[in-house]
């Protein structure tokens, strides 16, 4: 029998949207849980996002007058995913509503509908969008806990803490679960605690392994374990075993944080995996260190290839701009994003982090020219092919339909576009010199492969039966959407829904 050093009743590993979401749960009904997190930070990736958070038809969108419902939402998953998955689909929907209500019912939990599209042209979408947002928090109003809070992705990576001012976002998710998780006095926190392994007995897994300040610890688990820690998007040498497209430098995940521990763990104890060469892609713009930003919301320039023409409509919602990367085979070589002076050097679009332009000038990934054929020399695309890429463009801005990939027609295209006067807003012309191209490569949010799991949560073995006592949310979990992205706070929304349903499990 194992020797155990701590004794809980839930164990949670991870802390980000979805771990902190089934630690609280499982706190607020009676059972003494303990969440470990790898690094000295709370939050994951999902303190570096916007926390739009795909939970629909619950008591924030009928606040907000939406004409959204739970049966809305399923007939949107239904027409885009099909029948894979339909249990798990019908659970998560079935379930947010209970799940909101519940989280609003703390003081520390508040959302608000934000605008933002569902992703796809699909029977069910909502062209306003369905997805909810915490509040911004004042972090005076959590005390010494906003110090936990993983900063924003930029001020992350050089090293500091949080700017000055309000946590928004991510963070602001991030602070208020923390608080409300502390709050029940049912709940500890431990940072800089490694888990290596589930403890099995007699089948069932009572327990872990970890490293704290280089010391080994034995936690008991009575009732679970529930592993939301991220995937395998910060570990070159497992992306590469299964065919992950992109690099772990490109991931928008805590450098070397998500390195798959979690997802090794389980398949140790006998857990299925799925889907591990899969991720949440996006576009990201190369940075002078060798990462990459996460780009968005593109309001001008166009993409090329190795041969200076255009292969997707720029406006894509980012996953499907990522999977539009790998199927022209532009996942390691990156392309080409080429734009005027119109925003003074600037990039038309949402770069996090946000680069000075004059860094990237002086690095060489961005490169600047008087004319297009002076950029086309800069960069060693086809003068002719560039030149033509660019007037072709040019005038299906005049016209206002780009008749090559029809930019600016989906609602979603348009989303980030300001009026420039013409026909369409997505589409502006490059004509104001001198002109730049800024190198692009296939990123990712964090991969979406994992352990495979039931309506519950629970892990799975290779014959369907469930692993008592082991269960998986978030980005550790093969998630249900597959090969699509249907929304914005999809991986937030069907983490903290599955680590919902997980802790409920456990307690009843």
């Amino acid at each position: 029998m194992t020797e155990w050093t701590d004794e809980y009743d839930v164990v949670v590993v991870g802390s980000g949207g979805g771990a902190l979401t089934g630690a609280y749960t499982a706190a607020a009904n009676g059972l003494r849980t303990v969440v470990l997190e790898k690094t000295g930070l709370f939050g994951g990736t999902s303190s570096y996002s916007g926390a739009s958070i795909w939970l629909p038809g619950t008591q924030v969108q009928e606040r907000a007058r939406l004409p959204d419902s739970t049966e809305l939402a399923r007939t949107y998953l239904r027409a885009l995913l099909g029948d894979a998955e339909a249990e798990r689909q019908d659970a998560y929907v079935d379930t947010t509503p209970a799940l909101v209500a519940f989280l609003e019912q703390n003081p520390n939990l508040e959302f608000a509908f934000r605008a933002f599209p569902d992703y796809y042209k699909a029977e069910g979408r909502l062209d306003t969008g369905r997805s909810i947002n915490p509040l911004d928090l004042d972090p005076a109003d959590i005390g010494e806990l906003a110090d936990l809070v993983r900063p924003e992705l930029d001020q992350d990576r050089r090293g500091k803490g949080h700017a000055p001012g309000t946590l928004i976002g991510g963070r602001a998710l991030i602070g208020r679960l923390l608080a409300a998780v502390t709050g029940t006095g049912n709940a500890d926190l431990r940072p800089n605690t490694d888990v290596t392994e589930v403890v099995v007995e007699d089948g069932r897994v009572v327990g872990v392994v970890a490293t704290h300040n280089g010391n080994t610890v034995r936690i008991k688990a009575n009732r679970g374990v529930l592993m939301a820690a991220g995937g395998i998007e910060a570990n070159d040498a497992a992306r590469a075993e299964h065919g992950t497209p992109g690099r772990a430098d490109w991931s928008m995940g805590p450098i070397g944080a998500n390195t798959g521990d979690a997802i090794a763990a389980g398949v140790a104890a006998g857990g299925a995996t799925a889907l591990l060469d899969q991720a949440w892609f996006c576009p990201g713009v190369a940075q002078p260190d060798g990462t990459a930003a996460f780009l968005v919301g593109i309001r001008g320039g166009i993409v090329v290839d190795a041969a200076g023409e255009r292969f997707l409509n720029e406006s894509l919602p980012y996953d499907q701009f990522g999977r539009a990367m790998h199927a022209h085979d532009e996942s390691d070589s990156g392309a080409w994003m080429i734009f005027d002076s119109r925003e003074g050097g600037g990039l038309p679009g949402i770069s996090i982090p946000n680069t000075a332009p004059a860094d990237h000038l002086a690095a060489g990934t961005w490169l600047q020219a008087d004319t297009i054929e002076g950029l086309a020399a800069a960069t060693g695309l086809p003068a002719e092919a560039l030149r033509a890429s660019v007037e072709s463009f040019n005038g299906f801005a005049k016209t206002g339909v780009d008749e090559s990939f029809h930019r600016g027609e989906d609602p979603y295209d348009a989303f980030f576009c300001p009026p420039n006067g013409g026909a369409n807003s997505a589409l502006t012309a490059i004509e104001n010199g001198p002109f730049f191209a800024a190198r692009i490569v296939l990123s990712d949010l964090g991969c979406k492969g994992g352990l495979v799991t039931d309506v519950d949560g629970r892990v799975l073995r290779a014959d369907g039966s469930a692993i008592d006592g082991l269960y998986a949310a978030g980005n550790t979990s093969a998630s249900l959407s597959g090969q699509f992205y249907p929304g914005p706070g999809v991986p937030l929304g069907t983490a903290m829904t599955f680590s919902y349903r997980a802790a409920l499990h456990m307690a009843g």
